[in-house]
C-alpha cells in the first residue's frame, strides 16, 4: 500500500519536476546564479578579511605590532563594493548570455545588450537630502539600488525580455546588413547585430519611458515593491523558508534533486539577503536579514540535505544492520563536506517510508531552532557567504564572522538531528530487507 502510494506520488511529482526544469527561463536563471557564486563568495571574503584581519577592534589589527593592517582595510572594502554592489549588473549580463545560447546565438555580446537595456529603464538623476537638510540633485549617476540586489528582479525581467526581442530581430532577414565575403567574420557579425541592437535598446527604453509617464514611477519601483519585496518578506519569515525546505525534501524523497527544484526561487532571494547583510556589516550598520543562503546551510543542511549528519551518527550509535553501517562508513567523509548523495540513494532514503519521515522533518526542526536562536540574539546573523561544502561548525563560525553563539546553536541542531533520527534507525533494525 505504502509502496503503491509512494510510487504514484513519485510519478506525479517526477513529471512535474521534469516540466519545471525544462522551462527555458528557469534553466537560464539557475545557470546564471550558479555562475554568480564566485562573485558573491569573493565579496564575502573581502568582508571576512575586513572584520577579522583589518579591523582594529575585533580583528588582527588590534594586536600590538599588527596595527598597520587597519590601513589595508580599503582593499577589502573595494572588493566588497565591486562584487556585492554590482550583483544585479553581473546577473543581467549572465542571463543575457545564457538565454541567447538557448536561442542559438553565441558569444558574450547579448550580455552587453541585456545590460544596456536594463540601464536604459533606470534613472540617471538622483535626488537626496544632505546633512545640512539641503536637497541635492546628482546628474549622470546610477544610484546603488539599481546595481545591487534590490534591482535583481527587474534585471531578470529586462534581461529576458530584451534578449528574446534581440534574438527575434536578429532572425529577420530585412534587418541583416550583408557584407562582402572579403570582410572579416567578426566585422560582419558586428554589423549584423547593429539593427537588432539599436531596436532592442530603443524599444526597452521606450517601454521604460511609457511606464514612468503613465504611472509616475520607474519600472524599478513597481517591480521591487510589487514583486521582489513581498517575496523577500515571505522567505524572510519562518513559515516561508520552512515551506521551501519542505518542498525540497519531498522532491529528494522521490529521487529528484530537491535543491535544484527550489533553486530558481531560493537563489535570487537568499543570495540577495546575504549580500545585503554583508554590505551592512561592512558599513557598520544593523544586520537586517536572519534568513540567508548561509542560514540554509548552517542550520538546515548540515551534512547535506535532511541534516543527514544526524542520521550517520545515529546509525553508528544504534544500527545493527551491516548494510547501513557500511554505507555510513563510506558516506562519512563526503558527509563532513555536506555531500550526501551516497546516503540518499545508497541507504536509501529515497522512497523509504521509514527514513523519509525524519529526512523531511529534521531540517524543519533545526531551521526553527536556528531562527529562534538568531531572532533572540543568541546567535549572530550571517554576514559572510561561505562555500556550501564548508564543514559544520567551521561554516557557522566563518559565516557569522566569528560568533560563538552561532557555533553553539549549530551544535545543538546537530544533537537534535541525532535524537530525531535515532528512533527511526531503531525501527530500521527490524527491517531485514530494503524498503523500496
Amino acid at each position: 500500500m505504502q509502496t503503491g502510494f509512494m510510487g504514484k506520488l513519485a510519478d506525479v511529482l517526477g513529471r512535474f519536476a521534469t516540466k519545471v526544469n525544462s522551462l527555458r527561463y528557469i534553466m537560464v536563471i539557475k545557470n546564471a546564479f550558479a555562475a554568480l557564486i564566485p562573485v558573491i563568495i569573493t565579496g564575502a571574503f573581502g568582508t571576512l578579511f575586513s572584520a577579522m584581519v583589518f579591523d582594529n577592534e575585533n580583528g588582527l589589527a588590534q594586536i600590538n605590532g599588527l596595527g598597520f593592517l587597519v590601513d589595508l582595510k580599503p582593499i577589502s572594502s573595494a572588493i566588497s563594493y565591486v562584487t556585492l554592489s554590482f550583483l544585479t549588473i553581473y546577473a543581467v549580463f549572465l542571463i543575457g548570455i545564457e538565454l541567447a545560447k538557448l536561442n542559438k546565438v553565441s558569444g558574450v555580446f547579448p550580455g552587453v545588450v541585456a545590460v544596456m537595456s536594463y540601464l536604459s529603464v533606470n534613472p540617471t538623476v538622483y535626488e537626496f537630502t544632505n546633512a545640512d537638510n539641503l536637497k541635492v540633485v546628482a546628474e549622470n549617476v546610477l544610484a546603488k539600488q539599481y546595481t545591487d540586489t534590490k534591482g535583481l528582479f527587474l534585471g531578470m525581467f529586462v534581461a529576458i525580455a530584451s534578449i528574446e526581442l534581440y534574438c527575434w530581430l536578429g532572425r529577420q532577414d530585412k534587418l541583416q546588413i550583408k557584407m562582402p565575403d572579403t570582410v572579416p567574420t567578426n566585422v560582419s557579425t558586428s554589423f549584423s547585430a547593429l539593427f537588432p541592437t539599436i531596436l532592442t535598446v530603443a524599444i526597452i527604453a521606450t517601454v521604460g519611458f511609457i511606464i514612468k509617464a503613465a504611472t509616475g514611477m520607474y519600472a524599478y519601483d513597481i517591480i521591487y515593491n510589487v514583486v521582489q519585496k513581498p517575496l523577500e518578506g515571505i522567505v524572510q519569515g519562518l513559515p516561508g523558508i520552512l515551506l521551501l525546505m519542505f518542498i525540497a525534501q519531498v522532491f529528494w524523497v522521490i529521487g529528484i534533486h530537491g535543491n535544484q527544484m527550489v533553486k530558481p526561487v531560493r537563489e535570487p532571494l537568499l543570495l540577495a539577503a546575504i549580500a545585503v547583510n554583508t554590505e551592512a556589516f561592512e558599513a557598520g550598520k544593523e544586520i537586517p536579514n536572519i534568513i540567508t543562503m548561509p542560514f540554509w546551510d548552517m542550520y538546515m543542511s548540515m551534512g547535506g540535505s535532511g541534516v543527514t549528519i544526524g542520521l550517520l551518527v545515529a546509525i553508528l550509535l544504534v544500527s545493527k544492520r551491516d548494510d547501513m553501517r557500511q554505507i555510513t562508513k563510506l558516506s562519512l567523509a563526503p558527509g563532513i563536506f555536506n555531500i550526501n548523495e551516497p546516503v540518499i540513494f545508497g541507504m536509501p532514503i529515497m522512497l523509504n517510508p521509514i527514513l523519509a519521515i525524519p529526512f523531511i522533518v529534521t531540517p524543519l526542526v533545526t531551521g526553527t531552532i536556528g531562527y529562534v536562536a538568531t531572532s533572540l540574539g543568541f546567535a549572530a546573523k550571517a554576514v559572510v557567504m561561505v562555500p556550501w561544502p564548508m564543514p559544520p561548525i567551521v561554516n557557522a563560525y566563518l559565516a557569522t564572522a566569528g560568533d560563538i553563539g552561532a557555533v553553539i546553536t549549530q551544535i545543538i541542531c546537530i544533537i537534535v538531528s541525532i535524537l530525531i533520527y535515532l528512533p527511526f534507525v531503531k525501527v530500521s533494525n527490524k527491517v531485514t530487507t530494503e524498503v523500496a
